[in-house]
Formats: C-alpha cells, structure tokens, sequence
C-alpha cells in the first residue's frame, strides 16, 4: 500500500498482494494425462487392431516367463496388495485422522475427497468400456469385474499421490528425495504387479495411470482455488505441497535433542534385548517344567477343556468365535496402528509408538520362539478351529491382547487428565480374559497356556514401561526436559507459560 495525491487530496492506492508465477508444467502434464485417457478409452472400446494385438501378445509373453516362479508370484501379490482397496482406505484414514487431530480440516477433507472420486471412477469407467480381462494359459491370480481401466493403478496414483501432495512440505532435503521416489515406485510397481498377475493389460494400466494423474490434477487445481478465494498465495503443490506453511502441523513428531541421546537409547536397546531374552527363558522354562514334569493335569488342563467341550452351545460358539477374531493377528494389527497414529498425532512424541511396537513385536517373537521349543499338543478334545500352524504353549491370543490392552490403558492413563482415562482399565482386564475364556472353550488351549502368557505380559509389560518410560514427557515433563536436553527444557518452560497465561 502506498500514498499518492491528486491535486490537495491524498489517494491510497493498493499494491496487488504479489503471487509468485507458476509454470504451466503442471497444467500441461494434467491435460495431456486426460488426452492419453481419452485416446486409450476410444481405441479400447473400439477394439482396435493394432492396440489389441500388442495387449494380448505382451500379456501371453508376460504369463509364460512368470507363471513358473513361485518367488516371483509372491513378490508380485505382496505387491500388488499395497493397492488394494483396503490398504489405500486405510493408509488414507490413517492420513486422515492425523490431519484431523492436528486442525487441518482442509487438507483432510482434500484426501477423503481425492480417494472418493478414485473410488467411483474405477467402477463407472469400466462399466462404460466392458473390457473383458486377459485370458492366459497360465492363471496366476483372477481378478473381479471388467479391465479397463486398471483399478489398481488408478487407486494407487490418486491415494499415494494425494498423500504425496499433502505431506510434501513436511520432507526436506534426502528426506523429500527419499519420499517422493519411494511414492513413485511404489505406484510404478503396483501397476506393473497387475500386468505380471496377468490380470491387466498393459493399456488397462496405462489408462488408470493417466486418469489417476487428471483427477489428482483437477483436484489439486481444485484446493488451489479455495487458497486464492481465501487470499492465500498460490502454491506449486508439485515442488511445495498443497499447503507449505503447514509444515510444522505435518511433521510426524518433534525434533528430538541429539546431543549425548545415541549411547543412551544403546543402553536402553541392550536393557529391552536383555529382558526379553531372560523373559522368554523363564516362560520357556515354565512350559517345558508344566509339559515334562506336571501331571498331567496341572490346574484343571485336562479336566477344564473337556468340561468347555461338553457344555458348548451354538451361542456360546459364535461369541466365542467374535472375541478369539478379536484377539486375532489381524484385529490386533489394526488396534495397534490406530493406537500409534493417534497418540503420535496427539502427544507429537516418537515414544509412545516406540512402546507399542517393541511390545509387539517383542510378544510376536517370544510366542513363536516358545511354541517352537515348548511343542505342546492341543488339548484332546474336539476343536472349533482347525489347521492352527503353531503349538498350544503359551497362548498367543491371550499374549497379545493383555499386552496391547494394558499398553494403551497405561498410555491413556499416563497421557490424559480426566476421570475418564480411568475406564480403560475395564478393557485392559476384560479382553484379555474374555479371550482366553474363548480359546479354551474353542478346545486350544490348556489353563496353563493362558498362565504361561499372563506370566509373559506381566514380565514383559513391566520391563518395558520402565525402560522406555512411555509416558515420560507428560507425566514428568520437568524432570524429563531435564534429561533431555536444552530444546525440550524451553519446550516445557512455554508450555507451562502458556497453560499459566490460559489460567490468568
């Protein structure tokens, strides 16, 4: 804003906000996206010559090189899950929640939309083409409804590079190299899966490509329009993001003190790998002491399963059948990642996931280290599951959810203020003993198998909660900025300024 005058009369005049010139490479790259699809949309429907030789030869040639290598087809499907529908929902409500819980509605609201167009594309442009799949001589995986375009690629381009887009700004320097290539072959790969799976052709994969690019491009054009109506600057979301001065709410966490941290966090590593191993040995030792040296029937295992057996029900089996789903690899997998993503986006703190996943995966590894040495057989009654890959000691159901539900009430707990942080002890108590009632109503376990991975949980949970010190920011906050170093020290100190400045 500057002054000028007319005669006697000052005049204001109003410098334009200045706006940094974009290229038209993004603007060019987006319609020539749309110009590829619409080209590949008419000569596919079309059925013309040309095209569906190259599609057919390539997928016969593709089928006979990879339909022999069981290695192959196994990296290829590990692959190609990653663009499932399942996967890019959940990465994208992952991303979703995150953005929710740090304020930033816009940019939720962009991915949740992104993937919405993707997901109703895919269907409608298919039913429009009615593209039949590739027929090879060797099938190597089937896929459901028409061909074109791949959904897959289409799915894979519009949600990871939507995620690209959004979280751009919080990569800098190899961090952004490192993110921006590892996107971009992984859409590359997961397009190329579906030809080696021969479920696509190469056309299928090229048009979810190009389709996936025009709808990521109309609707990042889109996000830019509602910054311009706002009187935010123009970005270049390609090279910033969709919103750069987001930077500080996108990082996954805060910069951790580096000075003197690596020859600590070593000693806490020995501490965790010592613990376990002296964890596993003595629930190894107390399997083997129960299957060698019991009498066969310690603590009612051979009296208390044939008592479940005989007082089954249909009731009691589907209840039975819901609560050991939920003590499940899966079930627990999905509660875990939720409870990290959630307590990372609140707290800003790599240490609650940490907790999490040493606990985990520490449970996971002495379940399968202990059923491999222990080899006790189930209990000799019928059973209501079938073709269990590992032995009856310890219960990994029973394992696994006394360690995730205990984990996420002492982070509540520890985390939170209210009375309500309490009410997670009522799940940390209940789930664990509603699964391991319905493992050994299922005819799986023996009571000494759900002993053994109480006894495990309790040696586990405590060694870690002392070593890593979950919820050590928050509950000591001075005490741990004190150890911690300078950064975290006036982290806490404005802090509590601005919690006294809130009470003033």
């Amino acid at each position: 804003m500057k002054a000028s005058s007319v005669g006697n009369v000052p005049v204001m005049s109003v410098t334009p906000l200045h706006r940094p010139h974009r290229g038209l490479t993004p603007l060019a790259g987006v319609t020539i996206a749309a110009a590829v699809f619409a080209i590949l949309l008419l000569l596919v429907r079309l059925r013309w010559a040309p095209l569906e030789s190259v599609d057919h030869g390539a997928a016969a040639r593709i089928n006979d090189v990879v339909a022999g290598n069981n290695a192959l087809v196994a990296v290829v499907k590990a692959v190609t899950w990653l663009g499932s529908a399942g996967v890019l929902w959940t990465v994208v409500g992952v991303a979703a929640v995150i953005l929710a819980i740090r304020k930033r509605w816009r940019l939720a609201v962009y991915l949740l939309v992104t993937a919405a167009g993707a997901l109703v594309l895919d269907p409608v442009l298919k039913s429009l083409v009615g593209r039949l799949r590739p027929v090879v001589a060797h099938p190597i995986a089937h896929g459901t409804g028409d061909s074109f375009p791949s959904g897959h690629s289409l799915g894979s381009i519009v949600c990871y590079g939507a995620i690209l887009l959004v979280f751009l700004p919080a990569a800098r320097g190899r961090w952004r190299i490192a993110f921006v290539t590892v996107i971009v072959t992984l859409i590359a790969l997961i397009g190329i899966s579906r030809i080696l799976l021969g479920v696509h052709y190469l056309s299928d994969v090229i048009g979810g490509w190009a389709i996936g690019i025009t709808w990521l491009g109309v609707t990042a054009f889109a996000f830019e329009a509602t910054r311009h109506a706002s009187g935010q600057r123009v970005t270049d979301p390609v090279t910033e993001g969709l919103e750069p001065e987001a930077r500080a709410d996108l990082r996954p966490a805060q910069p951790e003190p580096t000075g003197g941290r690596a020859r600590h966090l070593g000693r806490i590593a020995a501490g965790i790998l010592v613990a376990w191993v002296l964890i596993v040995g003595i629930v190894v030792g107390v399997g083997e002491l129960i299957v060698k040296s019991g009498n066969g029937n310690v603590l009612g295992d051979e009296t208390i399963p044939h008592w479940f057996a005989a007082h089954r029900t249909p009731s009691l089996n589907r209840w039975s059948e819901v609560f050991s789903t939920l003590g499940a690899t899966q079930a627990i997998l999905i509660v875990a990642v939720a409870t990290c993503v959630v307590f990372l986006a609140i707290t800003r703190r790599w240490r609650p996931v940490v907790f999490i996943a040493t606990l985990m995966f520490g449970e996971l590894a002495a379940f399968l280290v202990a059923s491999t040495v222990v080899k006790r057989p189930r209990p000799d009654v019928s059973h209501l599951d079938h073709h269990l890959p590992t032995s009856a000691y310890p219960s990994g159901h029973t394992a696994a959810t006394t360690c995730l539900y205990v984990a996420l009430a002492i982070l509540v707990i520890g985390h939170a203020h209210g009375w309500w942080r309490w009410l997670f002890l009522v799940p940390a108590i209940a789930m664990p003993a509603l699964v391991a009632l319905s493992r050994m109503y299922r005819g799986e376990h023996h009571p000494t198998d759900v002993l053994g991975s109480l006894l495990f949980s309790a040696l586990w949970i405590s060694a870690l909660t002392l070593l890593v010190k979950p919820n050590r920011h928050d509950r000591n906050g001075a005490h741990a900025a004190a150890a911690d170093g300078p950064h975290a020290r006036s982290a806490v100190s404005r802090a509590t300024a601005r919690r006294a400045a809130a009470r003033g």
